[in-house]
Protein backbone atom coordinates (compact mmCIF):
# COMPACT_ATOMS: atom_id res chain seq x y z
CA UNK A 1 0.00 0.00 0.00
CA UNK A 2 1.18 3.51 -1.07
CA UNK A 3 1.92 5.77 2.23
CA UNK A 4 -0.18 8.86 2.58
CA UNK A 5 0.94 11.68 0.70
CA UNK A 6 0.00 15.42 1.77
CA UNK A 7 0.27 18.41 -0.56
CA UNK A 8 -0.33 22.14 0.59
CA UNK A 9 -1.36 24.41 -1.88
CA UNK A 10 -1.73 28.04 -2.04
CA UNK A 11 -2.24 31.33 -4.26
CA UNK A 12 -2.96 34.81 -4.13
CA UNK A 13 -1.62 36.16 -7.65
CA UNK A 14 -4.55 36.03 -10.23
CA UNK A 15 -7.26 33.79 -10.44
CA UNK A 16 -6.91 32.19 -7.18
CA UNK A 17 -9.69 29.49 -7.05
CA UNK A 18 -8.96 28.60 -10.43
CA UNK A 19 -5.40 28.27 -10.05
CA UNK A 20 -6.03 25.93 -7.68
CA UNK A 21 -8.70 23.38 -9.67
CA UNK A 22 -6.21 23.55 -12.50
CA UNK A 23 -3.09 22.38 -10.29
CA UNK A 24 -5.03 19.95 -8.79
CA UNK A 25 -5.15 18.34 -12.61
CA UNK A 26 -1.83 19.28 -13.06
CA UNK A 27 -0.63 17.16 -10.36
CA UNK A 28 -2.88 14.11 -11.31
CA UNK A 29 -1.82 14.55 -15.07
CA UNK A 30 2.26 13.82 -13.13
CA UNK A 31 1.16 10.87 -10.85
CA UNK A 32 -0.43 12.46 -7.82
CA UNK A 33 -3.86 10.94 -7.14
CA UNK A 34 -5.96 12.69 -4.92
CA UNK A 35 -8.25 10.71 -2.08
CA UNK A 36 -9.43 13.65 0.15
CA UNK A 37 -9.08 17.85 -0.29
CA UNK A 38 -9.89 19.97 2.23
CA UNK A 39 -12.33 23.10 1.42
CA UNK A 40 -10.81 26.18 0.63
CA UNK A 41 -9.38 28.77 3.23
CA UNK A 42 -8.77 32.78 3.08
CA UNK A 43 -5.54 32.86 4.90
CA UNK A 44 -3.88 36.10 5.88
CA UNK A 45 -0.27 36.01 4.35
CA UNK A 46 2.99 35.38 7.30
CA UNK A 47 6.07 37.16 6.72
CA UNK A 48 7.14 38.89 3.49
CA UNK A 49 6.29 42.01 1.82
CA UNK A 50 2.60 43.38 2.07
CA UNK A 51 0.29 41.54 -0.37
CA UNK A 52 -2.95 40.21 -0.83
CA UNK A 53 -4.50 37.35 1.36
CA UNK A 54 -3.88 33.84 -0.11
CA UNK A 55 -6.39 31.07 -1.09
CA UNK A 56 -5.45 27.68 0.65
CA UNK A 57 -5.92 23.67 0.41
CA UNK A 58 -4.74 21.11 1.49
CA UNK A 59 -4.91 17.29 -0.42
CA UNK A 60 -4.34 14.09 0.45
CA UNK A 61 -3.16 11.39 -1.70
CA UNK A 62 -0.86 8.62 -3.24
CA UNK A 63 2.02 8.62 -5.38
CA UNK A 64 4.27 6.06 -7.33
CA UNK A 65 6.76 8.79 -7.04
CA UNK A 66 9.76 8.60 -4.76
CA UNK A 67 9.87 11.65 -2.16
CA UNK A 68 12.28 13.77 -4.36
CA UNK A 69 9.89 12.54 -7.29
CA UNK A 70 7.08 14.57 -6.19
CA UNK A 71 9.20 17.33 -5.03
CA UNK A 72 10.09 17.77 -8.08
CA UNK A 73 7.01 17.28 -10.23
CA UNK A 74 5.14 19.92 -7.66
CA UNK A 75 8.10 22.77 -8.65
CA UNK A 76 7.05 21.77 -11.96
CA UNK A 77 3.61 22.40 -11.91
CA UNK A 78 4.72 26.04 -9.91
CA UNK A 79 6.79 26.85 -13.05
CA UNK A 80 3.44 25.65 -15.21
CA UNK A 81 1.74 28.43 -13.90
CA UNK A 82 4.42 31.07 -13.32
CA UNK A 83 5.72 30.76 -10.32
CA UNK A 84 8.64 32.73 -9.77
CA UNK A 85 11.46 32.35 -7.00
CA UNK A 86 12.92 35.59 -5.85
CA UNK A 87 12.01 37.95 -2.79
CA UNK A 88 11.22 35.07 0.25
CA UNK A 89 7.62 34.84 1.24
CA UNK A 90 6.57 36.80 -1.60
CA UNK A 91 3.44 36.88 -3.35
CA UNK A 92 2.97 33.65 -5.83
CA UNK A 93 0.52 32.17 -8.27
CA UNK A 94 1.42 28.98 -7.36
CA UNK A 95 2.65 27.22 -3.93
CA UNK A 96 3.09 23.29 -3.99
CA UNK A 97 4.43 22.54 -0.92
CA UNK A 98 5.17 18.62 -0.06
CA UNK A 99 4.15 18.36 3.65
CA UNK A 100 4.02 15.07 4.38
CA UNK A 101 5.06 11.50 3.11
CA UNK A 102 4.26 8.70 4.99
CA UNK A 103 6.13 8.97 8.05
CA UNK A 104 9.32 9.69 5.82
CA UNK A 105 12.15 11.48 7.58
CA UNK A 106 14.10 13.61 5.39
CA UNK A 107 16.96 16.40 6.51
CA UNK A 108 18.75 16.78 2.91
CA UNK A 109 19.80 20.20 1.19
CA UNK A 110 16.77 19.84 -1.57
CA UNK A 111 14.12 17.70 0.26
CA UNK A 112 12.93 17.94 4.36
CA UNK A 113 10.40 15.54 5.74
CA UNK A 114 8.06 16.25 6.87
CA UNK A 115 8.47 20.36 5.83
CA UNK A 116 9.81 22.08 8.35
CA UNK A 117 7.52 24.65 8.84
CA UNK A 118 4.14 22.89 8.83
CA UNK A 119 3.49 22.68 12.84
CA UNK A 120 3.98 26.50 12.81
CA UNK A 121 1.49 27.63 10.24
CA UNK A 122 -2.47 27.85 10.73
CA UNK A 123 -2.58 27.72 7.10
CA UNK A 124 -1.17 24.43 6.60
CA UNK A 125 -3.03 23.29 9.89
CA UNK A 126 -6.62 24.36 9.68
CA UNK A 127 -7.08 22.47 6.37
CA UNK A 128 -5.04 19.74 7.02
CA UNK A 129 -7.40 18.78 10.73
CA UNK A 130 -10.27 19.31 8.45
CA UNK A 131 -9.17 16.02 6.33
CA UNK A 132 -6.95 14.12 8.89
CA UNK A 133 -7.02 15.72 12.89
CA UNK A 134 -5.52 12.39 14.23
CA UNK A 135 -2.62 12.26 11.84
CA UNK A 136 0.64 11.77 13.43
CA UNK A 137 3.52 14.07 13.21
CA UNK A 138 6.22 12.02 12.48
CA UNK A 139 9.16 13.49 13.74
CA UNK A 140 6.79 15.63 16.51
CA UNK A 141 4.32 12.90 17.90
CA UNK A 142 1.86 14.83 18.13
CA UNK A 143 -1.55 14.41 16.09
CA UNK A 144 -2.58 17.37 13.55
CA UNK A 145 -5.15 18.58 15.99
CA UNK A 146 -3.01 18.93 18.93
CA UNK A 147 -0.76 20.51 17.00
CA UNK A 148 -2.91 23.12 15.51
CA UNK A 149 -4.21 23.74 19.66
CA UNK A 150 -0.65 24.78 20.48
CA UNK A 151 0.52 26.56 16.99
CA UNK A 152 1.94 29.86 18.13
CA UNK A 153 1.02 31.80 14.52
CA UNK A 154 -2.10 33.78 15.15
CA UNK A 155 -2.74 34.72 11.48
CA UNK A 156 -6.20 34.46 10.15
CA UNK A 157 -7.55 31.21 8.51
CA UNK A 158 -11.18 31.87 7.47
CA UNK A 159 -13.42 29.12 5.51
CA UNK A 160 -13.88 30.68 2.00
CA UNK A 161 -16.36 30.02 -0.47
CA UNK A 162 -15.41 31.16 -4.21
CA UNK A 163 -17.51 33.79 -5.53
CA UNK A 164 -20.90 32.44 -6.53
CA UNK A 165 -21.09 29.42 -4.40
CA UNK A 166 -22.39 28.84 -1.02
CA UNK A 167 -20.10 29.10 2.04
Amino acid sequence: MAPAVFLGLGSNLGAREETLRRARGALQARGFETRRSSSLYLTEPVGGPPQEWYVNQVLAGETSLAPAGLLSVCQQVEQAFGRTRGVKDAPRTLDVDLLLYGDELRDGPELLLPHPRLHERRFVLVPLAEIAPELRHPRVGLTVRELLARCPDRSRVLPHAPAGRPA
